[in-house]
């Protein structure tokens, strides 16, 4: 018998796309008022919210609030989907400003998944609610920046706490181009290696459960990171 439950929303962005939301919840004591926003993978590529359940349940199983939703043109969500991420922004931002009017919470964590990390992290300033933002391997290297390489001033430049988590065997970027790129970064910001890892394999179930142990660390760790704006 599982220890979270499941429900189920649709949220409406101010174009009129219907965004197809799952609201993972503890049945038991929510530990933290912050709800954890989580943004899938590139929708051209076959991303989408199921992707990130086992992150969602996990974080559900230790007592917070976690969303996935699908982005526009993915499974019952409508609209179409965009080759830079550009049009998905929105989608994370009105899914952010959802959070608060529906449950009752004014924290949020926005942690995204490749693709998915370049456009939540382009919303992090958008949303005031958005306290913390996480990366699961940010496509940074020069084939990938070619679409997404628009994205990364916003997340780089903005002054919230920023963890940015990614293999070292990672396909579209180096260790290297990660470093380079964080030199330049607004502090405060972190980042945590997985050794021997490559991209897709960080993206599969082996290491939710990491996931699920470093997200809350970076949570705990917000109370004093607060950033001066």
């Amino acid at each position: 018998m599982s220890n979270y439950e499941v429900e189920y929303h649709t949220v409406e962005t101010p174009d009129k796309v219907n965004l197809s939301a799952r609201v993972f919840k503890p049945k038991d004591k929510i530990k933290d008022n912050l709800v954890i926003v989580l943004v899938h993978p590139y929708s051209v590529l076959g991303g989408r919210q199921a992707l990130l359940k086992g992150i969602a349940t996990g974080l559900a199983a230790n007592g917070y609030r976690a969303v996935t939703f699908d982005m526009r043109g993915v499974g019952r969500s409508t609209g179409r989907a965009s080759l830079t991420g550009f049009a998905e922004v929105k989608d994370v931002i009105a899914v952010c400003n959802w959070v608060p009017e529906n449950l009752s919470s004014d924290r949020i964590l926005l942690v995204g998944s490749s693709a998915g990390a370049a456009i939540a992290g382009s919303a992090v300033d958008q949303v005031e609610q958005v306290v913390g933002y996480v990366s699961l391997g940010y496509p940074f290297g020069m084939m990938a920046s070619i679409l997404f390489g628009r994205h990364q001033k916003a997340i780089l430049q903005s002054p919230k706490p920023k963890l940015f988590v990614m293999g070292t065997r990672d396909g579209f970027t180096s260790v290297k181009q990660l470093e380079d790129k964080l030199k330049s970064a607004a502090a405060p910001h972190e980042t945590h290696l997985i050794q021997g890892v490559g991209h897709f394999e960080m993206e599969g179930p082996a290491y939710d459960a990491d996931m699920v142990k470093l997200i809350p660390k970076f949570i705990d760790s917000l109370e004093v990171k607060q950033p001066v704006l």
